[in-house]
């Protein structure tokens, strides 16, 4: 179909078209005046999302995710809050309601899922692209009622939302004081297993008590070093091939020096005496006396001073077997102490962590628990909603102009239903597709001025306009 064909059969069907247009229009007019009037309360919520949370200290990250603003709206829609509006309003107390619910469900269900599936159907919940507003919309016939349900929406989310928050909380405070509890009685029994086992060992502070008994260790181990020493220095003088002449302490006592000195000097005297008195001279007798006397003495001092040194290596072997005995009676009180402070330590770290873990858990609950008693949200009502004072619906002027849209479509398409129902020749062109024969020639009429039907032929026809008078078309 071409447009000449198309504003031919608009222009035969005109009066189809405009009356259908007419039709359309008024009786969306009519509709439109007829309908109950509706009146939309709107109320605006800001959500802060960048404050830090009062009790955690920080911007919580669930906050700042993309779909943190789509996850408030679906909030808003759910039921949890529509019931909720439900039970503040008190809608469900009321007979007339009652009433109607029993008329629409028999009876059959709850009513306050019923009111809150009809309250979801007249609200509209528009999130801000640029900001953190949420506007909440109510409809209805009652101005004062679409302002109350609007107002009870923003409320009873910002009542839920806190509830979300706050119901995991004292879940959580419960697990944790329960964990508090148990790690309490965990840390008092690490710490009377470690008092039971001082009290026990008589020991408070292992590591000054080791440190005595290590030196005192060490001083033993010094002393047994020194008598062992003394002891072979004994043992080897005792058995001193050289005699005792040859001993340091003989060579070095006074007395026998001097008896030596003594002995020496009475030699000489003696010597000159048998020289020049003779051997049998009374002085010389006297003198091979008193020399005999003398040498009696340094033999008996020699022998004084090594019988003290035997009797310096019995002594040292004495005191060497005591110090060892008491050496090893000091090892064995070191290990013991070894022992009992690596289990005091094992005592002490399960205390240590046993503290540890209660300090960390008790913070926790303490956390956990003012959360759960938190009665701050992040979301307040920026507007409340107040009673409008000109209906929303129905808008008269905007159904006027769709009607006219839809109008004119339906009596576009009549038209051309109509015509392909009742098909006509209204041209050179409909008639050559009609017949399928070629058209050899056509027939104007004349006049001195053309019509207009003449000027729209010219305007959409796709031959150049036919002249007055007959003409051949090959």
């Amino acid at each position: 179909m071409t447009l000449q064909q198309f504003l031919l059969i608009l222009r035969a069907r005109a009066r189809l078209a405009i009356y259908t247009l007419l039709a359309t229009v008024l009786t969306t007019l009519v509709v439109s005046l007829l309908l109950p009037k509706q009146y939309t309360a709107s109320t605006a919520v800001v959500i802060d999302v960048k404050s830090p949370d009062p009790i955690a200290g920080m911007v919580l990250p669930g906050m700042i995710s993309p779909g943190y603003m789509a996850t408030q709206v679906d909030i808003i829609n759910s039921n949890r809050v529509a019931q909720r509006v439900v039970r503040q309003l008190r809608m469900d107390q009321s007979p007339a309601i009652r009433e109607q619910w029993q008329e629409a469900t028999e009876g059959k269900g709850d009513i306050t899922v019923w009111l809150a599936d009809l309250l979801q159907k007249k609200l509209d919940v528009q999130p801000s692209r640029e900001s953190n507003v949420i506007n909440i919309n109510f409809s209805g016939a009652d101005p004062a009622f679409a302002a109350a349900v609007a107002n009870a929406f923003a409320q009873s989310y910002i009542d839920v939302n806190l509830e979300l928050k706050v119901e995991p909380a004292r879940q959580n405070a419960a697990w944790f004081q329960e964990q508090t509890r148990l790690l309490r009685d965990k840390l008092e029994a690490a710490q009377a297993a470690l008092s039971s086992y001082q009290q026990k060992t008589g020991i408070v502070r292992t590591d000054d008590h080791l440190s005595h008994e290590m030196a005192k260790l060490n001083d033993l181990s010094a002393q047994l070093t020194v008598v062992q020493a003394q002891t072979a220095d004994s043992h080897s003088k005792g058995k001193s091939a050289g005699g005792s002449d040859t001993l340091v302490e003989v060579m070095q006592n006074p007395l026998i020096s001097g008896l030596k000195a003594d002995i020496a000097r009475l030699e000489a005297k003696l010597q000159e005496s048998n020289i020049n008195l003779g051997k049998n001279h009374p002085q010389t007798r006297r003198a091979e006396s008193e020399l005999a006397s003398l040498k009696g003495k340094l033999a008996s001092e020699t022998q004084k001073v090594s019988a003290s040194l035997n009797t310096s290596y019995e002594v040292g072997k004495q005191k060497e077997k005591e110090l060892l005995d008491a050496l090893e009676a000091q090892k064995a009180l070191v290990l013991s102490l070894n022992r009992e402070r690596d289990e005091i330590s094992v005592l002490q770290r399960d205390v240590e962590s046993a503290q540890r873990a209660f300090e960390g858990v008790s913070q926790r609950s303490a956390l956990t628990r003012l959360e759960s008693l938190s009665v701050q949200t992040n979301a307040v009502v920026l507007n409340p909603a107040a009673e409008p004072t000109q209906h929303s619906k129905p808008k008269i002027l905007l159904n006027v102009l769709v009607s006219i849209f839809l109008g004119t479509l339906l009596g576009v398409g009549a038209a051309l239903m109509l015509e392909l129902a009742d098909r006509r020749v209204r041209s050179v062109d409909d008639l050559a597709e009609a017949i399928g024969v070629p058209v050899l020639a056509s027939i104007s009429a004349t006049s001195a001025k053309p019509t207009w039907r003449h000027r729209l032929r010219r305007v959409f026809s796709r031959r150049p306009a036919p002249k007055p008078a007959l003409t051949t078309a090959s």
